[in-house]
């Protein structure tokens, strides 16, 4: 990340506004470093000169105020910056958030946990330090540096000209340590990636290894990975104290510079005492910025690290928003209805209505308040996995999607939601974009995933005031009435079976479905883990859902599940292959 990156501009709008603020407090404070060092010289040089205290005391008064004035300053440009970077750096987890959501359960499983975790936990936090200590001082160097070098320039040209020839070695200098600063930032986030990855896997897994009697191994394992941490952190904060022992040097040295020309030339008497003092008092407050500015870039070069990581993971989002055609857009024209097989789809009728997508050959148009998919192409990793699926699922009707294992079903239902990029027209309850086809389907997936908490609180995930008597009947609906919403959960609903996590997950849908009013229930293998008494009983349920004016889709490979079924949708083995 550069200093100050234009993405942080973009996706963080709060960051403008810290920094028109923090440009007119460094204007101001500047004007007050002026005029103090204006008034300090005219007090000396008139004492010098014989004045009593007297006819001093407006100037020493003047003084008074003017440093008060300078603190206030100082405490308003830390107040602006601790509230601007606090609201920044909340807008940018909004964001990281939001595209993690928009990314999907896919992007999510081909990575870490940690590494998501860490860049959204401690990598924002780590960033409030780049607002307060790093966004301040380079705003002030961009603003006071150009002002104080012309001020001193217009009192003494001299002393500028040598002010313009040393000041750019500072930056010199920053780039050269920075670029090595930043070299063993990425080696040290590399470790605490690693470290944060590797613990958060043993703990996950040690149920298993205490099975096996191996939990001990990975002691020294976990311990290697800190002692890494640990190396890179030091490494980072020696190139911290060398980088501000080497700007300390150069400014003294450019500062010495200019104070050994101006003694010479009051020795000489070319130049007057309250222009000399002036400058002298000015130069190092013109160095100062910029040591500031190189001094606090090493305290907020993680954060600038897991700045650079947000923006990758929102640009990603963005590249599958990007990705995505909009309604008319895919193949568009292929009837679904009737049996055969349409575009890859083989559509099985039974209880449900056969109707058209787009210009079916009953003449009918299509229902778009249920699913409907049409010419829908699914291709990641260089693998075209469905290509050009069309089908659809009409409101009041129970459909099974059912396709050889890696066919592309839950890839079907990953672009429905918009968690998986894909080509071609989707609707959902009558919306193409993917927030109106997320708004319309509750959805339960293969993984519960489930949270700390009681059995209430998963069921009614994301409510605002979750409504008891709905996770009852969801939970009931989802045959599972024996379970009590007030029991507490552990971490990854720890303290249910696989089926009765599984059951919850539906109940989630179902009380979605309910009090949001969706008009399609999406299932993936909702009964892969139940006994066959607790299926039937999950399939009765679901054609009560479908017979109340829902589109239900279940993908799942059981024969009960499809024998229930009014509608049975099978991906073709040409979508299989890749090759039509």
């Amino acid at each position: 990340m550069r200093p100050l990156d234009p993405r942080l501009l973009r996706y963080a709008s709060a960051t403008r506004g810290t920094l028109a603020a923090g440009a007119l407090l460094a204007v101001l404070r500047t004007a007050c470093v002026i005029a103090f060092s204006w008034l300090v010289t005219d007090a000396i040089v008139r004492a010098i000169a014989g004045e009593d205290a007297g006819s001093l005391a407006g100037t020493l008064l003047l003084l008074t105020g003017m440093v008060l004035v300078r603190g206030a300053l100082l405490w308003a440009t830390d107040a602006v910056a601790a509230r601007g970077g606090a609201r920044a750096v909340g807008q940018l987890r909004e964001r990281l958030t939001a595209a993690i959501g928009r990314l999907g359960p896919g992007w999510t499983a081909r990575r870490s946990s940690g590494d998501v975790t860490l860049v959204a936990g401690h990598g924002m936090e780590a960033l409030e330090g780049y607002f307060a200590g790093y966004l301040p001082q380079l705003v002030a160097t961009a603003v006071a540096t150009p002002l104080l070098v012309l001020t001193i320039g217009w009192r003494d040209l001299t002393s500028g000209i040598v002010l313009l020839i040393t000041l750019p070695l500072i930056p010199v200098f920053m780039v050269l340590v920075g670029w090595a600063t930043q070299a063993a930032q990425k080696r040290q986030w590399r470790a605490l990636s690693a470290l944060s990855s590797g613990f958060l896997d043993v703990v996950a897994g040690l149920s298993t290894l205490k099975l096996f009697g191996r939990q001990h191994r990975q002691e020294a394992r976990i311990r290697a990975v800190s002692d890494q941490y640990r190396v890179h952190t030091m490494k980072v904060l020696r190139m911290s104290f060398l980088s501000g022992f080497v700007l300390e040097l150069v400014a003294s040295l450019s500062v010495a510079v200019i104070a050994v020309t101006i003694g010479l030339r009051l020795l000489g008497g070319s130049l007057d005492l309250s222009v000399g003092l002036f400058v002298l008092l000015l130069a190092p407050e013109a160095f100062l910025p910029l040591r500031n500015v190189g001094a606090s870039y090493h305290a907020a070069a993680e954060g600038i690290e897991a700045a650079g990581n947000a923006f990758a993971v929102i640009e990603a989002a963005e590249g599958v928003a990007a990705s995505e055609w909009g309604a008319g857009a895919g193949d568009g024209g292929r009837a679904v209805g009737g049996a055969g097989t349409i575009g890859g789809a083989e559509a099985v009728d039974g209880a449900g209505p056969a109707v058209g997508v787009g210009g079916a050959e009953d003449g009918g148009p299509a229902d778009s308040r249920g699913l409907v998919f049409d010419g829908v192409t699914v291709a990641y990793d260089g693998r075209t996995v469905v290509d050009g699926f069309t089908a659809e699922v009409p409101p009041g009707v129970l459909a099974v999607l059912r396709a050889p294992s890696g066919a592309g079903k839950s890839s079907l239902v990953g672009a429905a939601l918009g968690f998986t990029p894909a080509r071609g027209r989707l609707l959902a309850g009558g919306r193409a974009d993917v927030e109106g086809r997320r708004s319309a389907i509750a959805w339960a997936g293969q993984r519960p995933g489930l949270i700390a908490g009681t059995i209430a609180d998963n069921v009614a995930l994301g409510a605002a005031e979750p409504d008891a008597a709905a996770v009852a009947a969801a939970l009931r609906d989802a045959a599972a009435p024996e379970l009590d919403p007030a029991t507490r959960l552990g971490t990854g609903g720890a303290g249910l079976s696989g089926g009765q996590a599984q059951r919850v997950a539906v109940a989630r849908a179902l009380y979605r479905l309910r009090t949001r009013g969706c008009p399609v229930l999406a299932l993936d293998e909702p009964t892969s883990a139940l006994d066959a008494d607790t299926e039937r009983r999950l399939l009765d349920s679901l054609r009560r859902v479908a017979a109340e004016g829902a589109a239900v889709l279940v993908v799942s490979h059981r024969e009960a599940v499809v024998e229930a079924a009014d509608r049975v949708l099978t991906v073709g083995a040409e979508e299989v292959s890749g090759v039509r």
